[in-house]
């Protein structure tokens, strides 16, 4: 069905790879791949299953290619590819005449755009535990803010070719001095950006601090500020002897340290003149530099996104500069993680806000009628001999269901999972323990200064050592919960288990624990208080049977709410209705809440009621059993009070067994739910272990290195973008 989906995106990626030459037709290239993965984003998970291998571009280890199972990660590098594209398209432009200008101006922009919206919308979605050294966070500030001074540079010489007036000249140049600093400080804390870019920006940076002060001297000399003058002057020279400092070691390009000492020689010569003229004409103060005015700032540069890269949508269609959006018929992964959602929060409903309730409220009930000794107080005088009815019924329900043998298994069954789940979880915590004593030795070995990057617990990268860490402490959280409520519900069992034996035993084992009562008639006067207690009981146990049925009919109904071909339709329509938007989970949260509300409203407003219910059941029952009990006072009825002790500690015994089989089913789930994250966990452990070593042994070639001629061969190899 998708072939010739798959031959095209193959097609694409050939194009987009092989985009090398600095021309004008790359761009679209290089744009329609990137727009078709970004519309993919919306059909695939992240991890499609494709092992994409890039080379840094930047860096100590261009060698060494990074293989990565991840969507965005092929989406950075081609809008990497992307920026270095535009930056090497200003550099072949003509840049002797102001159209040419401006149209370097333009594509360093772009470039610096394209940058900036790696940084903020790609970048943050990459879910990698490191992000390569050349797309992380500070080298993409550094280029970006080296892309706008470049950018910067173009207004200023256009500015110095169309004769602007020095004091406008001024301004454009005091910005790019500022451009390039902040490119250099960024390239500090970037791994990736080599000591000749930083150099060379700080070159740049003092340059045109230098060639401000030289055009704001100017200006002064044309207002007849002959003391501003000379201060101005001053500050150049020293700004160029600066710069000049930043060229020894031979990093800097020819061309740049040129223009530095021939800025040096002119301003040095207009200082000279301007120093004697002052001096033996104009006398005027020439003011120390803290009294400077500072230069004002024209900026022209500005990050511009090509709507193509910021709006790919828009470009995709059947007549669009893309063409077609591909995949169109796959079902969007953000249905699939939809649908999940939907069920997530549909079983919370149904199981926690109304089949919880109600057996909690079932369980209360259970309480306060055990509380009352009932049923055994009725049983005794009702039954003064032999086995009552309802007791006869518990005890062959827990013989069919052999509820000894059942609860055993149950509870083996729920110690493997825990066991299952301890011991997947052990496997990731050691993998952690062993990669942070790893990590202790080879910063003890080469020391915190070489050794620089985060501790194994600090790593904030996203799934990294904090994050995994801390998820560790949650996890024994769990285990320590878990494992009190398992220890718990044991107790519970130990303290019915011998009565259940005896329920589950033969009808004549019962007959001998229960005791008879020594009366076989019921009192004339008790009769009607029996028969009220009796009633008003049986209410309790029909409400009992009421509500299991509407549980089960609950569960049923949920286990049958099968979403996906309406979330199918929803999300046709919202495909409809938005073409150009990405379908995520989010758009269909309205949805979701008008179903749930269609389906399970009704029931929630049911709860209301039958907790009124259970209130006024409650009342009456303790009332009939006040007459009851004060009935049997004043008649001095007695003579049943041992096997109303017995029935009513048999009656209590079955209705345990049925909490802990419920207690045993919600560990199971429990643990069932815990081993989908402590695998995870596993994984996400695994996989950030395996990076860090890699990096190790990288950091281990670069603080060591074996060959230190390759290493200077790299750093020169990795300089992909041009001054």
């Amino acid at each position: 069905m998708f072939r010739h989906d798959l031959d095209f995106i193959d097609s694409l990626r050939r194009d987009a790879i092989n985009t090398r030459e600095p021309h004008s037709s790359g761009i679209k290239k290089l744009q329609a791949y990137a727009g078709q993965l970004v519309w993919m984003s919306g059909k695939f998970p992240i991890d499609i299953g494709v092992d994409f291998t890039w080379y840094p571009a930047l860096g100590y280890h261009t060698e060494h290619p990074l293989v990565a199972n991840n969507l965005k990660y092929e989406l950075m590098n081609i809008l990497y590819n992307l920026a270095a594209l535009y930056s090497q398209l200003a550099i072949a432009s003509n840049r002797n005449d102001t159209e040419g200008l401006k149209t370097a101006a333009s594509f360093f922009s772009q470039a610096a755009g394209v940058l900036t919206h790696m940084k903020t919308e790609v970048l943050p979605e990459l879910r990698m535990a490191n992000p390569p050294e050349d797309m992380d966070e500070a080298t993409l500030d550094s280029l970006i803010q080296l892309f706008l001074a470049q950018s910067q540079e173009c207004f200023w010489q256009k500015a110095v070719m169309d004769q602007y007036k020095d004091a406008s000249i001024a301004k454009l140049a005091a910005r790019v001095s500022d451009l390039y600093n902040l490119a250099g400080e960024a390239a500090v804390r970037s791994e990736a950006i080599s000591s000749a870019w930083i150099h060379h920006m700080g070159a740049k940076h003092q340059h045109f601090a230098a060639a401000a002060q030289y055009r704001a001297a100017c200006d002064c000399l044309e207002k007849k500020k002959y003391g501003e003058e000379v201060a101005r002057l001053k500050d150049a020279v020293a700004c160029v002897n600066e710069g000049l400092r930043e060229c020894k070691g031979g990093y800097i390009n020819k061309a740049v340290v040129e223009d530095l000492h021939g800025l040096k020689r002119r301003v040095e010569e207009d200082l000279k003149r301007a120093e004697k003229d002052n001096d033996l004409i104009y006398l005027q103060i020439v003011p120390p530099k803290p009294e400077l005015k500072l230069l004002d700032r024209a900026n022209m540069a500005v990050a511009r996104v090509p709507p193509q890269v910021a709006k790919p949508y828009d470009f995709l269609g059947d007549h669009a500069e893309f063409g077609p959006a591909l995949f169109t018929k796959l079902v969007p992964f953000s249905v699939h993680v939809a649908v999940s959602i939907y069920e997530e929060r549909r079983d919370r409903l149904v199981n926690n806000n109304i089949i919880s309730e109600l057996e909690s409220m079932t369980e209360k009930l259970h309480e306060i009628l055990s509380s009352l000794n009932l049923p055994g107080s009725l049983q005794a005088l009702e039954k003064p001999l032999g086995l009552p009815g309802t007791l006869v019924q518990h005890a062959e329900e827990i013989r069919q269901a052999d509820a000894l043998n059942r609860l055993q298994r149950g509870f083996a069954d729920v110690e493997k999972l825990c066991a299952g789940d301890r011991a997947i979880f052990e496997e990731g915590k050691i993998l952690l323990e062993a990669e942070k004593e790893e990590d202790g030795q080879l910063r003890l070995r080469y020391g915190t200064q070489s050794w620089a990057r985060p501790e194994s617990r600090s790593d904030p990268s996203h799934d990294g050592g904090a994050k995994l860490w801390n998820q560790a402490l949650e996890i024994e959280g769990y285990f320590a919960s878990s494992t009190s409520s398992d220890a718990v519900v044991r107790e519970k069992f130990a303290a019915v288990k011998d009565i259940l034996a005896i329920l589950a035993g033969s009808d004549r084992g019962l007959m001998d624990y229960i005791p008879n009562s020594r009366k076989t008639e019921i009192p004339e006067l008790l009769k009607p208080a029996i028969g009220r207690l009796r009633g008003v009981y049986n209410d309790a146990m029909r409400l009992e049977s009421r509500r299991r049925k509407r549980v089960e009919s609950l569960r049923t109904r949920a286990k049958g709410d099968d979403i996906k071909g309406d979330i199918l339709a929803e999300a046709a329509r919202l495909e409809r209705t938005y073409p150009n938007t990405a379908i995520v989970p989010a758009h269909f949260e309205e949805f979701f809440d008008k179903r749930l509300d269609s389906l399970y409203d009704s029931e929630l407003d049911m709860m209301e009621k039958e907790r009124a219910d259970q209130e006024k059941l409650v009342s009456d029952i303790q009332k009939a059993n006040r007459d009851f009990e004060s009935q049997k006072r004043t008649i001095g009825e007695g003579g049943n009070r041992e096997r109303e002790k017995v029935l009513q500690r048999l009656d209590n015994a079955y209705y345990k067994y049925k909490e802990i089989v419920s207690n045993i089913e919600v560990g199971r789930k429990f643990y069932n739910d815990l081993s989908r994250i402590v695998e995870q966990f596993r994984n996400q452990a695994r996989n950030w272990v395996n990076e860090r070593r890699k990096e190790a042994r990288l950091l281990e070639e670069y603080v060591f290195p074996a060959d230190p001629v390759k290493c200077t061969a790299i750093a020169v190899k990795s300089t992909v973008f041009d001054y």
